[in-house]
């Protein structure tokens, strides 16, 4: 009976002080702490250009129908012309069609019409309408800016990240210092919020004369150029006050 009363108490003794632990409230490590919003912006003028241009198959009088392969062959060949690369010249979609409305199918012959979309990767401006002089007519149905986007697009990002970090660290500081506080270590930070994106264009028929806002590169010459891409992050960060 002794034996069983002694082992019952240590058993007490022993767990007494988990269940202590668990009973203690958690202590607060930042007791005092200010919450603060940074951001960082930049506009950068793009030097990828992606560009789509739809040729198709036509009819020339006294010749008949202008095979696509005669047509493509002779789009590449003004294309390097212009000094562009082959491998930033690439087969965005194939398409083909007979050409006539359902009401005329009858009373026209039946053909197809072979089509074929390329995207072209540019720099500029300057390019682009190099490439325009060089578009066969009669062949090019239409062509369009897709997208802009910029070589160094990554590193801008983290560039501007980083800034707006920065920019709520110098927020803190002189918030806390017009109480008489001090800032400690960084307790959170989120992850930066990206506001804008890719400059998408609408589409823009062969031989119009489209305007892009922008400024001129800095050659001295006045051209307008493309619409400038904007970037920018806002981020949260929770700092200490000690």
């Amino acid at each position: 009976m002794m034996k069983t009363t002694l082992f019952s108490t240590i058993t007490a003794l022993l767990l007494s002080p988990v269940a202590f632990a668990q009973t203690m409230p958690a202590v607060n490590p930042y007791p005092k702490t200010i919450t603060v919003n940074g951001s960082a912006e930049q506009e950068v003028i793009p030097d990828e250009i992606y560009v789509h241009v739809d040729l198709r198959e036509y009819e020339k009088k006294g010749q008949g129908k202008v095979a696509l392969d005669v047509i493509r062959r002779d789009f590449l060949s003004n294309v390097r012309a212009t000094g562009l690369p082959d491998s930033l010249v690439t087969i965005a979609a194939y398409d083909g069609t007979n050409g006539n409305p359902w009401w005329q199918r009858r009373r026209r012959k039946e053909e197809l019409y072979a089509s074929v979309t390329y995207q072209l990767k540019l720099r500029n401006s300057r390019q682009l309408d190099e490439l325009v002089t060089r578009l066969d007519d009669n062949a090019t149905q239409n062509f369009h800016i897709a997208r802009v986007d910029h070589s160094r697009i990554a590193e801008f990002r983290r560039q501007l990240k980083i800034a707006a970090v920065k920019a709520a660290k110098e927020k803190a500081q002189y918030l806390s210092e017009s109480i008489g506080e001090q800032v400690g270590v960084a307790v959170s930070i989120n992850e930066p919020q990206e506001f804008g994106g890719p400059v998408i264009y609408e589409r823009a028929a062969a031989g119009s004369n489209v305007q892009f806002k922008g400024a001129p590169e800095g050659d001295g010459q006045n051209q307008p150029d493309f619409r400038k891409i904007k970037l920018k992050y806002e981020v949260t960060v929770v700092f200490a006050l000690k």
